[in-house]
This record gives structure tokens, sequence and C-alpha cells, in this order.
């Protein structure tokens, strides 16, 4: 008997309602027959009214904060946090030391490659065709904005329940304070909570929707926003130029100025069994570019490479750009650490919602015809929200049966 079974046989953790607002967790142990319990505040649970994109106003179970399992001593580890075999991490990290000749995704210097440097530009195009991921340096943003944007979520994260619970999210718009994504009822979860919010368009912008603690957090996130537009607006221009476009067609494409952009934080608490559980499942994401501020003191990202995952070595200060629809879209996935706690801002920059997202007449022709049909950028992220990271199985059940990944070049 593997100790995964032993401990399945020897505990059982119980999660019921008890009234609208709260959750009794108990966990119970058949060899020494100690009972932990613990109420958790969760999404109040009412009606399954649905809004006009079929997203019900409530989750479909109590949501138990992920944190606050985490901090509850637990003697066994929830079932429906366990992955199958096959998407299990092969391996774990806890204080990790890359290989002198591990793979990590490319590096660019954007003061270079803005100066004219034809080696950083290509250096682009080849880390969107080979991985779909890049890291960038010298950027523009300030080092000290990136490092209080993160220490600023790290203490909204670390405050009372309570607190937090104020700003619980629901399927419906998904912004707030949320520790599920999906709303498929006993689904297999991820070992995280989150928080979403807008940015663009900016009817979408409202402040009192973002937390009002720490005190500064809004004033950061609102200069960290303008700043990250900025940088998507820069990454618009070489992308297109790189796929022989000019430089503001992709940005025009996305919408011109009415382009979309909103941002989600990642908590991931300590893991008591972390070779059993993902921080985020694989999955590509469906929007433009990510632009994200990894954790640089813990690792987690993996960036799928071939049937490897390579975990992915930040760079102090350096953004990690996902290409996503442009060029390759990638899989990735976030791994859990048992010793530490790990936060992330993953920051979206999207076409405008309602424009067709299809390729540019110019990269398509008679023998390479488009790959997907027409659909909008609304249409295509109500997959993720509804059924959860699924790697790339969206995106694949759309492509034209003529066509496979062997024969389209970015796909």
């Amino acid at each position: 008997m593997n100790h995964e079974d032993e401990i399945k046989n020897n505990s059982e953790v119980t999660i019921k309602a008890d009234t609208t607002d709260k959750v009794e967790m108990k966990t119970k142990n058949k060899n020494d027959l100690k009972e932990q319990e613990q109420e958790v505040k969760i999404d109040n649970i009412g009606d399954q009214d649905k809004n006009k994109n079929g997203l019900d106003e409530k989750w479909p179970e109590p949501i138990v904060r992920v944190q606050s399992l985490a901090e509850s001593n637990l003697t066994t580890f929830p079932d429906s946090y366990i992955k199958p075999p096959s998407q299990r991490p092969q391996t774990t990290t806890v204080n990790y030391q890359p290989e002198p000749d591990a793979i990590n995704i490319p590096v660019v210097d954007l003061d270079s490659l803005f100066s004219g440097n034809e080696d950083d530009k290509e250096r682009v195009s080849e880390a969107c065709r080979e991985f779909g991921f890049f890291q960038v340096i010298n950027h523009g943003v300030k080092p000290e904005l990136m490092d209080a944007a993160r220490e600023a979520w790290r203490m909204f994260f670390n405050l009372p329940i309570e607190a937090k619970e104020v700003y619980s999210n629901s399927p419906k718009t998904y912004e707030g304070y949320g520790s599920r994504l999906g709303v498929e009822k006993g689904a297999i979860l991820d070992w995280n909570d989150y928080y979403f919010l807008h940015f663009l368009p900016l009817f979408l912008k409202d402040l009192n929707k973002w937390p009002s603690l720490p005190s500064n957090i809004r004033e950061l996130m609102d200069e960290y926003g303008e700043e990250l537009v900025k940088l998507g607006e820069r990454l618009m221009k070489v992308l297109s130029s790189n796929l022989g476009l000019k430089e503001e067609q992709l940005q025009e494409a996305f919408g011109g100025e009415d382009v979309g952009a909103c941002m989600r934080v990642n908590y991931y608490p300590k893991c008591p069994r972390p070779e059993l559980a993902l921080g985020l499942s694989p999955h590509s994401d469906p929007g433009g570019i990510t632009i994200l501020l990894p954790d640089d003191q813990v690792v987690g990202l993996q960036v799928r490479h071939g049937d490897t995952w390579i975990t992915v070595n930040p760079l102090p200060h350096a953004f990690i750009i996902i290409s996503n629809s442009i060029y390759k879209s990638s899989e990735h996935r976030v791994i859990v650490n048992s010793q530490k706690e790990r936060v992330s801002l993953a920051f979206f920059y999207n076409p405008k919602s309602d424009i067709p997202i299809q390729p540019m007449q110019q990269l398509v022709s008679s023998s390479n015809p488009p790959l997907y049909p027409p659909m909008t950028f609304d249409q295509y992220r109500l997959f993720i929200r509804t059924q959860g990271p699924r790697g790339k199985s969206y995106v694949e059940s759309h492509v034209s049966p003529r066509y496979t990944s062997e024969n389209v070049p970015f796909s």
C-alpha cells in the first residue's frame, strides 16, 4: 500500500455547509481518533440565478479558502485537491537551484531591442516560436514599483479572513477574491487563492471592488496598471514588426485604444502534499499577451516544452511574457511548495471583448488558411471561466480537421 492510499484509508475529510455563509470542515484520523474542526467563511450559497452569459450567480459548491486549509494543520490532504497520477508534478521544489545546463526561457533586453539590436529582435521571434515565453529586462517599469505591488498583495492575503471575504467573487463577474476557476461540480481544484480586477476598458474599472487594505494598495495598483498597459503597447509593436506587419497593426487589430486589461493575483499557500497537487492546472491563457510578475524568491511556474515541463528560473525584476495566441500558445502550470508561500501577478493585455479574433489577412493564403473560425474574445474566455483550466483542449477543439500542429507554424 502506498502512502497516499494509507492516508485515504486512515483519514477522512468532510466538508459540509451548516449556514449560508459558513462551512464546517472536519478532519478525522481513524488511528488516533483526533478530530480537527475549523469554520471557514464562504460565498453565500443561494439560488443559482444565471446571467446573460449562462454563468451562475453563485458557485456550485461551498467555497473553502485554500489558505485556511493550509493554516489548519491538516492531518490529511483533501481528495478535492488530489490530481490524477498523470497530472501530478514529477518533482517538487523547496529550495530550487537550477542545474548549470538547465533549459530556461530566453531573456530579452528591451532597451537594447528598441535601440535597434537585431539580435534581440530575432531572440524574441525564436522565443515566441519555440517557447511562447520569454523574460524581459530593462522594460521601463521601476523595480521599486514591482516590489511594492507584490508585497502589497502578500499583505492582503495575510489579512484576517473576514477582511478578505468582503470582496468574495462569483462566477458571474469573476472579479474579486476567489478560490476556484470553473463551475463544474465535483471538479478537482487547484491549490491557490486569487484576486481578479479590471483596468480597461475604464467602464469596468471599479475601485470599490479593489481591496482597501493595505492602505496604499489601490494607489499602487492604479500606477502599476498604467505602467503595464504602456509595456503591453511596446510589446505589441515588437511582435507586430516581427511578424512582418506594420508596428501598429496588431494594436489596431486588438481595438486600438479600446483594448482590455485585467489582472489576476495568485496566492499559493504552503502545501503539505505538493507531490499530489498543483497550484494551477495546465492551461494556455485566453488573451493576447500576459505580463507576469513572478515571485523571484520561490519558483513555481513551469512551461511545457515538447514532452517536458521546464521550471522557469525568474530573474530579479524581470517580467515573464507569455505570447498566447500570437506565435506559439504554450501550456503552463504552477507547482506548489511545502515550506514556502508564493505570490505572482499576472497582467492580461487583451483584445477588445467584442472584436472577432482572426488572423491578419497578410498572414493567410490558400496554402495556409486560417486555423480557427473567428470568435470574439468574450466567447473564447467564457470556456475557461466555466470549465476551468484544461490544457489546450478548447483551442484544439476548434482546429480545422485539415490541419494539425505538425503543419501549421503558429498553433
